[in-house]
Protein backbone atom coordinates (compact mmCIF):
# COMPACT_ATOMS: atom_id res chain seq x y z
CA UNK A 1 0.00 0.00 0.00
CA UNK A 2 1.18 3.51 -0.82
CA UNK A 3 0.88 4.83 2.74
CA UNK A 4 1.98 8.38 1.89
CA UNK A 5 -0.52 8.62 -0.94
CA UNK A 6 -3.31 7.23 1.22
CA UNK A 7 -2.50 9.64 4.04
CA UNK A 8 -2.56 12.54 1.59
CA UNK A 9 -6.04 11.48 0.50
CA UNK A 10 -7.13 11.14 4.12
CA UNK A 11 -5.97 14.68 4.99
CA UNK A 12 -7.78 16.23 2.03
CA UNK A 13 -11.03 14.41 2.84
CA UNK A 14 -10.67 15.46 6.51
CA UNK A 15 -10.27 19.08 5.46
CA UNK A 16 -13.17 19.06 3.01
CA UNK A 17 -15.47 16.62 4.84
CA UNK A 18 -16.89 15.93 1.40
CA UNK A 19 -15.67 13.17 -0.91
CA UNK A 20 -16.70 14.97 -4.09
CA UNK A 21 -14.79 18.17 -3.30
CA UNK A 22 -11.82 16.18 -2.01
CA UNK A 23 -11.70 14.18 -5.25
CA UNK A 24 -11.66 17.43 -7.25
CA UNK A 25 -8.74 18.78 -5.17
CA UNK A 26 -6.83 15.55 -5.70
CA UNK A 27 -7.60 15.40 -9.42
CA UNK A 28 -9.19 11.97 -9.26
CA UNK A 29 -12.62 10.36 -9.45
CA UNK A 30 -14.64 9.86 -6.27
CA UNK A 31 -14.89 6.01 -6.30
CA UNK A 32 -11.08 5.46 -6.28
CA UNK A 33 -10.80 8.01 -3.47
CA UNK A 34 -13.38 6.14 -1.39
CA UNK A 35 -11.53 2.89 -2.04
CA UNK A 36 -8.25 4.42 -0.86
CA UNK A 37 -9.83 5.60 2.39
CA UNK A 38 -11.32 2.14 2.93
CA UNK A 39 -7.94 0.47 2.35
CA UNK A 40 -6.32 2.88 4.81
CA UNK A 41 -9.00 2.12 7.42
CA UNK A 42 -8.46 -1.59 6.92
CA UNK A 43 -4.69 -1.21 7.22
CA UNK A 44 -4.94 0.84 10.44
CA UNK A 45 -7.79 -1.16 11.92
CA UNK A 46 -9.92 1.89 12.74
CA UNK A 47 -12.79 3.75 11.10
CA UNK A 48 -11.67 7.25 10.14
CA UNK A 49 -14.95 8.77 8.94
CA UNK A 50 -18.64 8.50 9.73
CA UNK A 51 -20.41 8.64 6.37
CA UNK A 52 -24.06 9.31 5.68
CA UNK A 53 -26.06 10.55 2.71
CA UNK A 54 -25.99 14.05 4.21
CA UNK A 55 -22.52 14.55 5.68
CA UNK A 56 -19.07 13.17 6.38
CA UNK A 57 -17.56 13.49 9.86
CA UNK A 58 -14.23 12.53 11.39
CA UNK A 59 -14.39 9.80 14.00
CA UNK A 60 -12.43 10.17 17.25
CA UNK A 61 -9.59 7.97 15.89
CA UNK A 62 -9.64 9.99 12.67
CA UNK A 63 -9.25 13.26 14.58
CA UNK A 64 -6.31 11.81 16.51
CA UNK A 65 -4.64 10.66 13.31
CA UNK A 66 -5.05 13.94 11.42
CA UNK A 67 -2.20 15.88 13.08
CA UNK A 68 0.12 12.89 12.80
CA UNK A 69 -0.72 12.48 9.13
CA UNK A 70 -0.02 16.16 8.46
CA UNK A 71 3.31 15.87 10.27
CA UNK A 72 4.30 12.80 8.25
CA UNK A 73 3.39 14.51 4.98
CA UNK A 74 5.36 17.63 5.95
CA UNK A 75 8.41 15.48 6.68
CA UNK A 76 8.04 13.67 3.37
CA UNK A 77 7.83 17.01 1.57
CA UNK A 78 11.02 18.13 3.35
CA UNK A 79 12.78 14.95 2.20
CA UNK A 80 11.89 15.73 -1.40
CA UNK A 81 12.94 19.36 -0.91
CA UNK A 82 16.35 18.39 0.48
CA UNK A 83 16.83 15.88 -2.31
CA UNK A 84 16.03 18.54 -4.89
CA UNK A 85 18.42 21.03 -3.29
CA UNK A 86 21.12 18.38 -3.23
CA UNK A 87 20.49 17.66 -6.90
CA UNK A 88 20.90 21.36 -7.68
CA UNK A 89 23.99 21.65 -5.49
CA UNK A 90 22.39 24.01 -2.95
CA UNK A 91 22.57 21.71 0.06
CA UNK A 92 26.33 22.00 0.60
CA UNK A 93 26.85 23.54 4.01
CA UNK A 94 29.27 23.66 6.92
CA UNK A 95 27.45 23.00 10.19
CA UNK A 96 29.28 24.74 13.00
CA UNK A 97 28.64 25.25 16.72
CA UNK A 98 29.34 28.48 18.59
CA UNK A 99 29.27 29.31 22.31
CA UNK A 100 26.35 31.51 23.31
CA UNK A 101 28.49 34.34 24.71
CA UNK A 102 30.36 35.36 21.55
CA UNK A 103 28.04 38.27 20.86
CA UNK A 104 26.11 39.41 17.80
CA UNK A 105 28.84 41.51 16.11
CA UNK A 106 31.31 38.60 16.22
CA UNK A 107 28.76 36.17 14.78
CA UNK A 108 27.88 38.63 12.01
CA UNK A 109 31.56 39.18 11.18
CA UNK A 110 32.15 35.42 11.04
CA UNK A 111 29.25 34.89 8.63
CA UNK A 112 30.39 37.74 6.37
CA UNK A 113 34.00 36.54 6.31
CA UNK A 114 33.04 32.95 5.53
CA UNK A 115 30.65 34.06 2.79
CA UNK A 116 33.45 36.07 1.19
CA UNK A 117 35.92 33.17 1.43
CA UNK A 118 33.54 30.39 0.34
CA UNK A 119 30.56 31.84 -1.54
CA UNK A 120 29.78 28.33 -2.82
CA UNK A 121 29.01 27.01 0.69
CA UNK A 122 26.29 27.82 3.18
CA UNK A 123 27.30 28.34 6.83
CA UNK A 124 24.82 26.73 9.23
CA UNK A 125 25.61 28.14 12.71
CA UNK A 126 24.16 26.65 15.89
CA UNK A 127 24.41 28.26 19.31
CA UNK A 128 25.48 25.48 21.68
CA UNK A 129 27.87 24.88 24.54
CA UNK A 130 31.17 23.03 24.44
CA UNK A 131 29.87 19.78 25.95
CA UNK A 132 27.06 19.53 23.40
CA UNK A 133 29.41 20.47 20.55
CA UNK A 134 31.77 17.62 21.45
CA UNK A 135 28.85 15.15 21.37
CA UNK A 136 27.53 16.55 18.09
CA UNK A 137 30.97 16.39 16.46
CA UNK A 138 31.39 12.77 17.53
CA UNK A 139 27.93 11.87 16.17
CA UNK A 140 28.42 13.74 12.88
CA UNK A 141 25.68 16.29 13.64
CA UNK A 142 28.27 19.10 13.44
CA UNK A 143 31.19 19.54 11.05
CA UNK A 144 33.11 22.05 13.18
CA UNK A 145 32.86 23.94 16.42
CA UNK A 146 34.31 26.75 18.54
CA UNK A 147 35.11 25.14 21.89
CA UNK A 148 36.15 26.30 25.34
CA UNK A 149 39.03 24.45 26.99
CA UNK A 150 39.59 22.16 28.78
CA UNK A 151 37.19 19.68 27.24
CA UNK A 152 37.09 15.90 27.00
CA UNK A 153 37.43 15.09 23.30
CA UNK A 154 38.11 11.95 21.29
CA UNK A 155 39.32 11.92 17.71
CA UNK A 156 39.11 15.69 17.28
CA UNK A 157 41.61 18.04 15.73
CA UNK A 158 42.06 21.55 17.11
CA UNK A 159 43.07 24.80 15.45
CA UNK A 160 45.32 27.41 17.11
CA UNK A 161 44.56 28.00 20.80
CA UNK A 162 43.44 31.55 21.55
CA UNK A 163 43.46 33.31 24.94
CA UNK A 164 40.97 35.95 26.03
CA UNK A 165 41.63 37.70 29.38
CA UNK A 166 38.71 38.06 31.77
CA UNK A 167 37.84 41.20 33.69
CA UNK A 168 35.14 41.98 36.21
CA UNK A 169 31.76 43.56 35.53
CA UNK A 170 30.73 45.83 38.43
CA UNK A 171 27.89 48.22 39.18
CA UNK A 172 28.93 51.68 38.01
CA UNK A 173 30.06 53.93 40.85
CA UNK A 174 30.94 51.04 43.16
CA UNK A 175 34.08 49.00 43.71
CA UNK A 176 35.15 46.14 45.97
CA UNK A 177 35.73 47.21 49.54
CA UNK A 178 33.57 50.31 49.15
CA UNK A 179 36.27 52.35 47.37
CA UNK A 180 35.55 54.48 44.37
CA UNK A 181 36.38 52.64 41.14
CA UNK A 182 39.23 55.01 40.23
CA UNK A 183 40.84 54.43 43.63
CA UNK A 184 40.67 50.62 43.45
CA UNK A 185 44.01 50.23 41.68
CA UNK A 186 46.12 51.86 38.94
CA UNK A 187 44.26 52.14 35.62
CA UNK A 188 41.08 51.00 37.35
CA UNK A 189 42.38 47.47 37.89
CA UNK A 190 40.65 45.29 40.49
CA UNK A 191 42.38 42.67 42.61
CA UNK A 192 40.54 39.36 42.39
CA UNK A 193 40.88 38.83 46.15
CA UNK A 194 38.92 42.07 46.78
CA UNK A 195 35.76 40.50 45.28
CA UNK A 196 35.29 38.16 48.24
CA UNK A 197 32.04 39.70 49.52
CA UNK A 198 30.31 39.46 46.14
CA UNK A 199 28.47 36.55 44.58
CA UNK A 200 29.75 35.39 41.18
CA UNK A 201 27.73 35.26 37.94
CA UNK A 202 29.10 32.89 35.30
CA UNK A 203 28.00 30.73 32.38
CA UNK A 204 26.08 27.50 33.11
CA UNK A 205 28.31 24.58 34.00
CA UNK A 206 26.47 22.26 31.60
CA UNK A 207 27.67 24.37 28.64
CA UNK A 208 31.39 23.91 29.37
CA UNK A 209 32.02 21.86 32.52
CA UNK A 210 35.81 22.00 32.25
CA UNK A 211 35.90 25.78 31.81
CA UNK A 212 33.39 26.31 34.61
CA UNK A 213 35.29 24.17 37.12
CA UNK A 214 38.67 25.65 36.21
CA UNK A 215 37.29 29.17 36.56
CA UNK A 216 36.08 28.55 40.11
CA UNK A 217 39.31 26.78 41.06
CA UNK A 218 41.41 29.67 39.75
CA UNK A 219 39.25 32.20 41.63
CA UNK A 220 39.88 30.34 44.88
CA UNK A 221 43.60 30.12 44.09
CA UNK A 222 43.76 33.90 43.78
CA UNK A 223 41.86 34.59 46.99
CA UNK A 224 38.27 34.88 45.73
CA UNK A 225 35.83 32.31 47.11
CA UNK A 226 32.39 33.64 46.09
CA UNK A 227 29.64 33.19 48.71
CA UNK A 228 27.32 31.95 45.95
CA UNK A 229 27.59 31.19 42.25
CA UNK A 230 24.74 32.13 39.89
CA UNK A 231 24.54 30.72 36.37
CA UNK A 232 23.43 33.04 33.56
CA UNK A 233 22.78 31.69 30.08
CA UNK A 234 21.97 35.10 28.62
CA UNK A 235 24.37 38.07 29.05
CA UNK A 236 21.55 40.45 29.95
CA UNK A 237 20.53 38.21 32.84
CA UNK A 238 24.08 38.46 34.17
CA UNK A 239 23.96 42.24 33.81
CA UNK A 240 20.71 42.31 35.77
CA UNK A 241 22.28 40.41 38.66
CA UNK A 242 25.25 42.79 38.64
CA UNK A 243 22.95 45.82 38.61
CA UNK A 244 21.24 44.44 41.72
CA UNK A 245 24.49 45.20 43.53
CA UNK A 246 25.25 41.87 45.20
CA UNK A 247 27.10 40.05 42.40
CA UNK A 248 29.91 40.52 39.90
CA UNK A 249 30.52 38.80 36.57
CA UNK A 250 33.87 37.67 35.19
CA UNK A 251 33.68 38.38 31.46
CA UNK A 252 35.92 39.43 28.53
CA UNK A 253 36.13 43.11 27.70
CA UNK A 254 34.09 42.55 24.55
CA UNK A 255 31.16 41.37 26.68
CA UNK A 256 30.76 44.57 28.71
CA UNK A 257 29.00 46.42 25.89
CA UNK A 258 27.70 49.88 26.77
CA UNK A 259 24.96 48.94 29.23
CA UNK A 260 24.16 51.86 31.53
CA UNK A 261 24.80 51.19 35.20
CA UNK A 262 27.69 48.73 34.86
CA UNK A 263 31.42 49.11 34.27
CA UNK A 264 34.06 46.61 33.12
CA UNK A 265 37.43 46.62 34.90
CA UNK A 266 40.58 44.58 34.19
CA UNK A 267 41.87 42.24 36.87
CA UNK A 268 45.26 43.07 38.32
CA UNK A 269 47.88 40.80 36.82
CA UNK A 270 45.37 39.21 34.38
CA UNK A 271 45.02 36.03 36.46
CA UNK A 272 42.12 34.63 34.42
CA UNK A 273 41.64 34.00 30.72
CA UNK A 274 39.45 31.83 28.54
CA UNK A 275 41.06 29.43 26.09
CA UNK A 276 39.20 28.90 22.85
CA UNK A 277 39.86 27.03 19.61
CA UNK A 278 38.12 25.61 16.59
CA UNK A 279 37.68 21.83 16.44
CA UNK A 280 36.60 19.25 13.88
CA UNK A 281 36.47 15.50 13.45
CA UNK A 282 39.60 13.63 12.43
CA UNK A 283 40.97 12.56 10.08
CA UNK A 284 38.98 13.66 7.00
CA UNK A 285 36.81 16.73 7.67
CA UNK A 286 34.19 17.75 5.07
CA UNK A 287 34.90 20.40 2.47
CA UNK A 288 34.86 23.90 3.95
CA UNK A 289 35.85 23.00 7.51
CA UNK A 290 39.43 24.23 7.09
CA UNK A 291 38.09 27.48 5.67
CA UNK A 292 35.71 27.88 8.60
CA UNK A 293 38.51 27.29 11.10
CA UNK A 294 40.75 29.86 9.41
CA UNK A 295 37.97 32.44 9.20
CA UNK A 296 36.77 31.86 12.78
CA UNK A 297 40.31 32.14 14.18
CA UNK A 298 40.91 35.39 12.32
CA UNK A 299 37.57 36.87 13.39
CA UNK A 300 38.06 35.90 17.05
CA UNK A 301 41.48 37.57 17.03
CA UNK A 302 40.25 40.71 15.29
CA UNK A 303 36.78 41.17 16.80
CA UNK A 304 37.13 39.58 20.25
CA UNK A 305 40.71 40.54 21.02
CA UNK A 306 41.88 36.95 21.45
CA UNK A 307 45.60 36.24 21.16
CA UNK A 308 47.37 33.04 20.02
CA UNK A 309 48.76 30.69 22.65
CA UNK A 310 49.75 27.85 20.33
CA UNK A 311 51.15 28.45 16.88
CA UNK A 312 51.75 24.74 16.24
CA UNK A 313 49.75 23.01 13.48
CA UNK A 314 46.39 21.50 14.33
CA UNK A 315 46.76 18.14 15.97
CA UNK A 316 44.71 15.06 16.70
CA UNK A 317 43.64 14.86 20.32
CA UNK A 318 42.72 11.88 22.49
CA UNK A 319 41.41 12.02 26.08
CA UNK A 320 44.01 13.01 28.65
CA UNK A 321 44.17 15.38 31.64
CA UNK A 322 44.17 19.02 30.58
CA UNK A 323 46.22 21.86 31.99
CA UNK A 324 43.12 24.06 32.02
CA UNK A 325 42.05 27.23 30.27
CA UNK A 326 43.27 29.76 32.80
CA UNK A 327 46.57 31.52 32.38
Amino acid sequence: MNLVGHLRCFVVVAEELHFGRAAERLGMAQPPLSQRIQRLEKELGVRLFDRSSRKVELTAPGALLLDEARDILARVDRVYSVAERARLGAARAVRAGLPSDLGGPIVAALIAAFRERRPDLRLDLRETGTAEQVRALAEGALDAGVLRHPCAARDLEFGPMLAQPLGVLLPAGAAPGGAAPDDAAPDGEVDLADLGAHDLVTFPREEAPGSHDELLAACRRHGYAPPAVHEARHPQFAVGLVLAGTAVALVPRAADGSTPGVVWRPLAGEPLSLRTSCAWRAPDPPDGVADFAAVATAVLRREAGMTPLDRAPARRVVPRPSSGFLA
